[in-house]
């Protein structure tokens, strides 16, 4: 299951994470991110111990979604060693997702 993020536990769970992580920001009212959830909470299963999946409410956590100015929804960002690496706004397959997070597992 995908992890829930939060401004309060982004940077423990993300930025200082020794794995490949992919956040999904999405909020409730957004159709497109009901799209995308399934397939992050699939990757969330298949990738477990590989890499962290996470999902964070853009309407709850309104401050790490302004540090990485996320204007539109679904977004979805790689972050690696506390550092965004790749980006994709709009729904995503799983096999896109997949690759962009691939390129970074060791």
């Amino acid at each position: 299951m995908a992890l829930t993020l939060t401004d309060q536990n982004f940077e423990e769970l993300v930025l200082k994470s020794d794995k490949p992580v992919l956040v999904d920001f999405w909020a409730e009212w957004c159709g497109p991110c009901r799209m995308v959830g399934p397939v992050v909470e699939e990757l969330a299963k298949e990738l477990d111990g590989k890499a962290v999946i996470g999902k964070l409410d853009v309407d709850s956590n309104p401050n790490i979604s302004m540090q990485f100015g996320i204007r539109n929804i679904p977004t979805l960002l790689v972050f690696k060693d506390g550092k965004m690496v790749d980006k994709h706004v709009g729904v995503a397959s799983k096999t896109q997702l997949n690759e962009k997070l691939s390129k970074h597992m060791a």
